[in-house]
């Protein structure tokens, strides 16, 4: 009975937090905790998290079930892997090229915190439905990350100005 749960949209979003455990330390200094948590206002913090338990929450809720007569999923499919390339290669970019102008730039800077819109745009094209019999609607799970993006660009918009400034 458990089993048909395990297969749902929240795998989407295992390879972007295998991938941030294995190489946040290998990140530049502005982005380890110590540094990137300083200085930032609480409100950025609590929204930020509040929100990215959301994202998590709302993924478990969606089964992960890609038809292929359904155009929006596959869309969002394609969506969903370039956002993961763009994500990984910012971190790339981030790790391999510390002193370059992209990684001093804020848009490099922010790259990591600007890719997930893609990804999890991805995501909530692939969700067609909730487990439950719950009503599915894309837009909460479309809203939550709007508001996440925002709290989590802000907050590595500051973190840049603290450095920079």
């Amino acid at each position: 009975m458990i089993k048909k749960y395990f297969w749902n949209c929240f795998i989407l979003i295992l390879p972007i937090l295998i991938w941030n455990i294995l190489l946040t330390d290998h990140l530049p200094k502005a982005y380890q905790p110590e540094v990137f948590s300083k200085d930032i206002p609480s409100f950025l913090m609590y929204g930020e998290q509040i929100s990215r338990i959301m994202i998590f929450l709302l993924a478990f809720l969606m089964p992960l079930y890609i038809s292929k007569s359904n155009k929006g999923q596959r869309l969002g499919l394609y969506i969903y892997i370039v956002g993961v390339l763009l994500y990984f290669a910012s971190w790339i970019m981030l790790i391999g090229l510390t002193n370059s102008a992209w990684s001093n730039s804020m848009v490099g800077f922010s790259a990591p915190a600007i890719t997930p819109a893609l990804w999890l745009a991805g995501i909530g094209l692939i969700g067609n439905s909730y487990y439950f019999h719950l009503p599915f609607r894309r837009w909460p799970f479309m809203f939550i990350s709007a508001i996440f993006l925002f709290f989590h660009i802000s907050h590595t918009i500051g973190v840049y100005y603290n450095i920079h400034s």
